[in-house]
């Protein structure tokens, strides 16, 4: 999808497309002010954002622990210990069929799993069990399509959000996610098996940001089901190769923050869903 750099002060009148039991758990609200856009245009947005039939790609890849610890921008934070010296990085490729009030538009949250203020520093456990406090996932990077929401995820929540093309397409049974740099070059590009084991997910997850130095957490829902593939046996191997290529990572600038993370080549997990239905809030406390 190509970038769409222009947009207007009017919302786009889709509220008919939110019907699904999901959305009705939500009571939607504005922010306590609207938002400038620009020095002309200003937007009194309703939150949660909601989002409807959503494709949804992901991978889950180990990464250098101690590269992705300095990563973080705050103290609190520390990355999910994994085995052998390892953290974990997820990239989840969103194409975004329907946005209340908001046209659609493609995203990947390059993200680092977490733990915030946790009392117990156990690995591996956060990753599988339900509910382990402080867990949560930190923004280093989000691509995306929309100048309107890349403004959006910059004033609102902090996101380091920067307006780039973004391709999603099928291929040979893949889900396969491109991101081009402003030179329209590709620097990132993400495999993910379209097949796996059905898993039914209804989630309520933090993410984690910072703005003018403040740490925020903003929920992130959604429900759907996803096809899974898990390769457990990479707990216990380390560098090993994958039966082919699933993530490409290119030289230049753009790419130059996932080199720093030393990401292993054999994916950890893949979740893909066709359709999913999600919603993002605004910070805890606004």
């Amino acid at each position: 999808m190509r970038t769409t750099e222009e947009f207007t002060a009017d919302h786009l009148d889709n509220s008919a497309v939110f019907r699904d039991p999901f959305f009705q758990r939500f009571r939607l609200r504005h922010a306590p002010k609207p938002l400038a856009l620009t020095g002309t245009i200003t937007k009194d947005y309703l939150f949660p954002t909601l989002y409807a039939d959503v494709q949804c790609a992901q991978g889950i890849f180990h990464c250098d622990y101690a590269r992705a610890k300095a990563l973080l921008p705050h103290p609190s934070m520390k990355p999910v210990r994994m085995t052998r010296g390892r953290g974990l990085v997820a990239f989840s490729c969103y194409e975004y069929r329907n946005v209340m009030n908001v046209p659609p538009y493609n995203e990947i949250a390059m993200t680092i799993p977490i733990l915030v203020d946790a009392p117990l520093d156990i690995p591996v456990v956060p990753m599988v069990l339900s509910g382990f406090k402080g867990f949560g996932y930190y923004v280093f990077s989000m691509p995306v399509t929309s100048r309107e929401n890349q403004i959006r995820g910059t004033k609102i929540w902090g996101l380091p959000k920067v307006t780039q093309e973004i391709d999603l397409f099928e291929s040979d049974g893949d889900c396969v996610t491109i991101a081009k740099d402003q030179a329209g070059e590709s620097y990132f590009e993400l495999r993910v098996p379209m097949t796996g084991k059905p898993t039914r997910f209804d989630v309520s997850a933090s993410l984690y940001s910072c703005l003018d130095n403040r740490l925020l957490q903003s929920a992130t829902n959604f429900r759907g089901t996803f096809n899974v593939i898990k390769h457990m046996n990479q707990l216990v191997s380390k560098g090993a190769r994958p039966d082919r290529e699933y993530l490409k990572i290119g030289d230049g600038p753009a790419a130059s923050v996932l080199r720093s993370l030393d990401v292993e080549p054999h994916p950890f997990q893949f979740r893909y869903a066709r359709t999913m239905n999600s919603a993002f809030d605004l910070p805890n406390g606004t």
